[in-house]
């Protein structure tokens, strides 16, 4: 790993869940594609038909806290 990349990994990783996911998300999209307002459509419907089927009871949720817990415990 070139030593730059390493030294932004290494900082990086002691973000706390939250925000190492928002970094994330921020590289994701910086990567231009052709297909990326597809894809975006198809995100953003998938969204509403989970809040849709959240707010009708058919599905639960799991508190963010929770699962950044898991994600840490797993690593």
């Amino acid at each position: 790993m070139d030593i730059t990349l390493k030294k932004v990994y290494d900082e990086a990783i002691t973000l706390p869940p939250s925000e190492r996911a928002e970094l994330v998300e921020k590289i994701m999209s910086s990567f231009k594609y052709p297909a990326q307002q597809e894809m975006d459509t198809l995100w953003a419907k998938e969204a509403e038909e989970r809040l849709d089927a959240y707010e009708k009871g058919l599905i639960g949720s799991t508190p963010s806290e929770e699962v950044f817990k898991e994600i840490d415990r797993l690593r």
